[in-house]
């Protein structure tokens, strides 16, 4: 009852869209083991079991929400490494200078460190490395300031309040 519904109201729609086809629902395992009736008691105990699903997985996705959360102001965040390190940004960027395509670097490009080491990154990562690092060039003191409030918001405290617009006097 857990993987085909989202909700007790999915489940016991598409329950109903099924039987209504013809099509005859049995229960391999749970509480409800054995042919589905949709009449009758069988009816009320299968919405009853798939509310119970719901809030089920409704719990473990607030659990697994709430670890993000505690592990993230731990400064742990999930995800693989970058595979573009800085110096494979800095040889891509000074090439580029040159003249030279993403598609003629990128062989000549190692991967250091992780499950793919030794071999070379792919022409996306390489886009999206130059992509994350043209957006941090563009807005740097957004960059700054993000980091510092993290670096606030990790230390306990609450970063101080500023203005959205720029200050008058520094136009």
């Amino acid at each position: 009852m857990k993987r085909p519904g989202r909700d007790a109201a999915e489940l016991t729609a598409l329950a109903d869209h099924l039987t209504a086809h013809g099509l005859i629902l049995e229960m391999l395992a749970g509480p409800l083991p054995g042919i589905y009736d949709p009449t009758g008691p069988g009816k009320l105990l299968f919405a009853f079991f798939a509310a119970m699903a719901e809030t089920e997985r409704e719990n473990i996705r607030e659990s697994t929400l709430e670890g993000l959360d505690i592990a993230a102001r731990k400064g742990k965040h999930g995800g693989r490494p970058p595979v573009i390190t800085d110096d494979m940004l800095h040889t891509v960027l000074r090439r580029r200078a040159n003249g030279e395509s993403v598609e003629h670097i990128q062989p000549d490009l190692i991967i250091p460190t992780g499950k793919r080491k030794g071999q070379n990154p792919s022409v996306a990562s390489i886009y999206r490395a130059l992509a994350e690092h043209a957006k941090r060039e563009a807005y740097p003191k957004a960059v700054e300031q993000a980091h510092a409030d993290f670096a606030t918001l990790t230390s306990g405290k609450v970063p101080e309040p500023r203005l959205a617009l720029p200050d008058r006097a520094s136009l």
